[in-house]
């Protein structure tokens, strides 16, 4: 089978920088680091982490969903299941780039933001916390779908589709969320690093695993 013309493009494009628009990723490379300078202070200050962990759970997960999805185009020379051909300053997989990266990378913070402080209040006749990740997963499937009309985050699969979202709410962001709220309830400091470890652990065992089939050259 032969790669989608988004497939090549994103190769083609793949881990290098973008001489039009690579600039202005620093401006939000400074917006983030910001962003996590502030939560940190005010955990050191508070003792209560729990935002900071809620937003790299969120960069975590996310980290896993890019390389299985990643590994789905390297196993089937088509199409990964989301592919991110143009508009970018730079492609890290073929789904995925700088901009998803940095935006994922504070989504949990936002989320964790919006959380009521008691954890048993209801919304809508549902435990907070589990409407609001149906909330937010909704909002980022339609988010999603309007960039897929835009071709900027491009869609091959009749299971992966704007008139099937379904998977692309389980899948591509609901688990994200629940994550989140996880590891921000958790009692402990100890147990929200040693979940938020296990993560980044299968990310990395991925990512050594199969690090040279991530593109042409590999991610190595």
């Amino acid at each position: 089978m032969a790669p989608t013309d988004a497939s090549l493009e994103a190769l083609s494009k793949l881990r290098q920088l973008n001489p039009e628009t690579g600039w202005y990723i620093i401006p939000i490379l400074a917006i983030v680091l910001y962003i996590y300078g502030v939560e940190i202070k005010k955990a050191r200050e508070t003792k209560n982490w729990n935002t900071v962990f809620a937003g790299l759970t969120v960069l975590g997960l996310d980290l896993i969903n890019e390389i299985w999805n990643a590994l789905v185009f390297a196993f089937t020379n088509y199409s990964a299941f989301w592919t991110t051909p143009s508009a970018s300053a730079y492609i890290i997989l073929i789904g995925w780039n700088l901009e998803i990266a940095f935006m994922f990378s504070i989504a949990g913070i936002t989320f964790a933001k919006f959380l009521p402080d008691d954890k048993n209040e209801k919304i809508l006749g549902l435990p907070n916390r589990w409407a609001m990740a149906i909330g937010f997963s909704l909002f980022c499937v339609v988010v999603e779908i309007f960039l897929n009309w835009g071709n900027y985050l491009i869609w091959e699969y009749v299971w992966w589709n704007w008139y099937n979202p379904v998977l692309i709410f389980l899948i591509g962001y609901f688990h994200f969320f629940v994550g989140a709220f996880y590891v921000y309830d958790l009692p402990e400091l100890k147990d929200k690093i040693k979940v938020v470890g296990i993560i980044y652990g299968v990310a990395i065992v991925l990512l050594c695993i199969f690090g040279p089939l991530l593109g042409p050259l590999g991610i190595f």
